[in-house]
């Protein structure tokens, strides 16, 4: 679907007409400059290339900076292919968050927070062995048994132990755009999204 690449600011809460406290996102949604167009006759498909946030010179190779030189842009940091877009877009063109309207839907994705090392329970959500009692010791947050000795005499591919947590594409869905702010290319989304703060994030309609 047709969409933008954003900067995750922060979170804060607004107040609806009703007078409930709303938790929300804000992101700083484009402007995206056009960098290259999918065609059907070339690519054998549709889709628009959109680039996001400036980088320096100096961090960019020849090859990239003759691709969006093509554009008649400078070097970006984040470029990401987008479908779905209904109206006609060329090289160069600047899409900004008025691409979205207040009151529809979207999802978000972006790279979760890294939480390093972490055992079963905060990883997967174990419960942990319940009794704490009759001798038992330091093994409350351990994951119990993970397979038998004799059959199948192995540990099944897939089990869920301890492990690294975290660092990975999360898309949340179906979240509503409660303000979209033009003069400030600023989004108000309701909920949390993935990611740490300054972190880039991908909005879908």
């Amino acid at each position: 679907m047709s969409g933008l690449i954003g900067k995750k600011i922060g979170m804060t809460s607004i107040f609806d007409e009703n007078g409930k406290n709303i938790p929300c996102t804000v992101v700083q949604a484009g402007p995206c400059v056009v960098t290259q167009v999918r065609t059907t006759a070339v690519d054998g498909y549709e889709a628009l290339q959109l680039g996001f946030d400036d980088k320096k010179a100096k961090s960019s190779n020849k090859a990239l900076d003759g691709h969006f030189k093509k554009a008649g842009t400078s070097a970006k940091r984040k470029v990401v292919e987008f479908k779905g877009f209904g109206e006609e877009y060329k090289l160069g063109d600047s899409i900004t968050v008025e691409h979205f309207e207040e009151g529809e839907f979207v999802d978000v994705a972006g790279t979760s927070k890294g939480k390093g090392f972490q055992g079963v329970v905060k990883r997967h959500g174990f419960g942990g062995v319940g009794q704490a009692t009759h001798g038992q010791h330091n093994r409350l947050r351990a994951p119990g048994s993970i397979g038998a000795a004799s059959y199948p005499a192995r540990v099944f591919k897939g089990m869920k132990m301890a492990g690294r947590m975290g660092g990975e594409t999360v898309k949340v869905q179906n979240l509503r755009v409660l303000k979209v702010v033009p003069e400030k290319n600023l989004l108000v989304i309701k909920g949390a999204v993935p990611g740490h703060k300054n972190s880039y994030l991908i909005i879908e309609k």
